[in-house]
Parts: C-alpha cells; structure tokens; sequence
C-alpha cells in the first residue's frame, strides 16, 4: 500500500487527481450459451457507489480486480489502448468475453 501512495505521489505531485473513474463493462462476445443470460452489447456501469446492470457472481468476481485497477489510473501493457481491456468469464464451456473500459471525465 505504500508503494501504492509513493506512486501516486509521484505520478500526482501536487496532489490533485481526477480519480477515481467510472468504469464500464460491456459484453463483446458469448461463445455457446451463458447460463446467465449475457448478451452482446449487455452494459455494467461501476461508480465506485453501486453497480448498475447485470452479472453474475463468477464473471463479477473475475472481472473486479481489473475493474478496481482502472478505476483507480492502471495500466497494462500489452492494452492498445490503455483505457480498454478485456476479459472473459471463468466458464470454460461458455466464455463470455467483456470490454473494461474506463471513461475519463
């Protein structure tokens, strides 16, 4: 956690951030059939307060820590755009592949 806040001092020497950010997931992909009931172009908005939409525990479990990092300024190198990723569903049978993005205000 230390390193955490000596980063961000670094990256915000003054203090002043415009974070955290919004998050939003969209679905992308279902290959076979989601129990759920995902479908393309589905949408889960995170605000940091509540989140707005529908996902399953599985998928949200996988997708909260990549949500928490680009809520809070991450970003992963092999992202061509370092405000989207993706990630898929644990289900091996059914993937369902998800957008990440951050939106910056």
């Amino acid at each position: 956690m230390l390193k955490l806040l000596s980063h961000l001092k670094q990256c915000y020497p003054t203090g002043e951030t415009k974070l955290p950010y919004d998050v939003v997931l969209t679905v992308k992909s279902v290959k076979g059939t989601c129990d759920f009931g995902c479908k393309v172009g589905d949408k889960i908005y995170f605000d940091g307060k509540k989140i707005k939409g529908d996902i399953c525990y599985s998928a949200l479990m996988a997708m909260l820590p990549k949500v928490y990092a680009m809520r809070y300024g991450a970003e992963f190198p092999w992202a061509k755009n370092k405000d989207i990723i993706q990630n898929a569903c644990p289900d091996p049978e059914n993937p369902v592949v998800f957008e990440i993005k951050r939106i910056r205000k």
